[in-house]
């Protein structure tokens, strides 16, 4: 899209208080009214140049929520460039840090554009491991959402780095690489399942999010599926609770008969989501085979009860 030769950016960058030490409410009220005066396209070019010029954090905020509403690919370029950075000379009176705010909003607007060019802006500012957390991990997601292959090693990388300071960035990594959903991934989400000490004793999130993704990537590979049964005896219970839904979606008689064997858990939220699981398998007649059978808990019962109660009253609605 190209500018509108008619309209003079810097005069009305002047009249909406742009890039001055005032309140900001008194620019973002200015930028507001401008809504009115000119159409979607001349306002996504007033607020790409804007985004060039603009040093205060909360004004470029609103600058960025709106052109992400717009998703013209024209803003790719100011966006990516705030991301970095470049060109973009921060206020005396302000740090890096300080728009720290603004690139996390920037790194997902990117991604919201569908650009596969501006896949190697984001592993740039993910693999710098001097970046703000917030930056990288919102980079990862963003590098997730995108779904480009071209990204799997560095997020391959950043997940499966124990001496990663930042537990965040790698759930985002492994996050990430579930929703690219190439399997070369496999060995770096089980890596981190098989790991015992360090970092991994204090964030078991971690696991969680390597249990999802392992998921998403297939649950019948045979890596995997060794992965996830092992992960049914971690010592965190939503761990145990990923893997159970895992191997749900896997919906083979393997997978079925090691979620029997949670009903047994010693986590009562872990024996219902197995219940549960068994449910969404085999329906109700897994259910009865729980409620008759003494060897499970009273939770295990009072669950497929629970379960076969709500679907009678569903089929009285009807």
């Amino acid at each position: 899209m190209s500018e509108n030769k008619s309209i003079d950016f810097n005069i009305l960058a002047s009249e909406c208080l742009i890039a001055q030490d005032i309140d900001d409410s008194q620019t973002i009220d200015c930028l507001e009214k401008l809504k009115t005066s000119f159409s979607e396209i001349e306002l996504i070019a007033i607020f790409n140049y804007f985004l060039k010029i603009e040093y205060r954090s909360e004004v470029l905020c609103w600058l960025i929520r709106q052109v992400d509403k717009y998703r013209d690919s024209s803003s790719l370029a100011p966006l990516t460039d705030l991301l970095l950075m470049k060109d973009h000379t921060p206020h005396a009176d302000y740090n890096k840090d300080y728009y720290t705010n603004v690139r996390v909003l920037c790194a997902k607007a990117i991604s919201n554009l569908k650009d596969h060019s501006s896949v190697h802006a984001l592993m740039y500012c993910l693999n710098d491991k001097d970046e703000h957390y917030k930056v990288r991990l919102s980079c990862a997601d963003a590098l997730g959402r995108l779904g480009d292959r071209y990204a799997v090693t560095s997020l391959m990388s950043v997940a499966s780095d124990e001496s990663e300071k930042s537990v965040y960035v790698r759930e985002s990594a492994a996050t990430a690489l579930g929703l690219i959903g190439d399997m070369r991934a496999v060995d770096s989400l089980v890596k981190i399942l098989e790991t015992k000490t360090g970092i991994m004793d204090k964030f078991t999130y971690l696991k969680e999010k390597a249990v999802e993704a392992l998921c998403r990537l297939s649950p019948n590979d045979d890596r995997t599926f060794k992965a996830l049964k092992k992960s049914l005896k971690d010592d965190n219970p939503q761990v145990r609770i990923n893997a159970i839904e895992a191997l749900m979606d896997s919906g083979t008689d393997d997978a079925l008969n090691l979620i029997r064997e949670m009903l047994t858990d010693r986590d009562d939220e872990v024996k219902k989501n197995a219940v549960i699981a068994l449910y969404n398998i085999n329906g109700e007649d897994e259910l009865n085979k729980i409620i008759n059978d003494t060897k499970y808990s009273d939770v295990c019962r009072a669950e497929a009860q629970n379960i076969l109660r709500d679907e009678q009253d569903e089929d009285d609605d009807e």
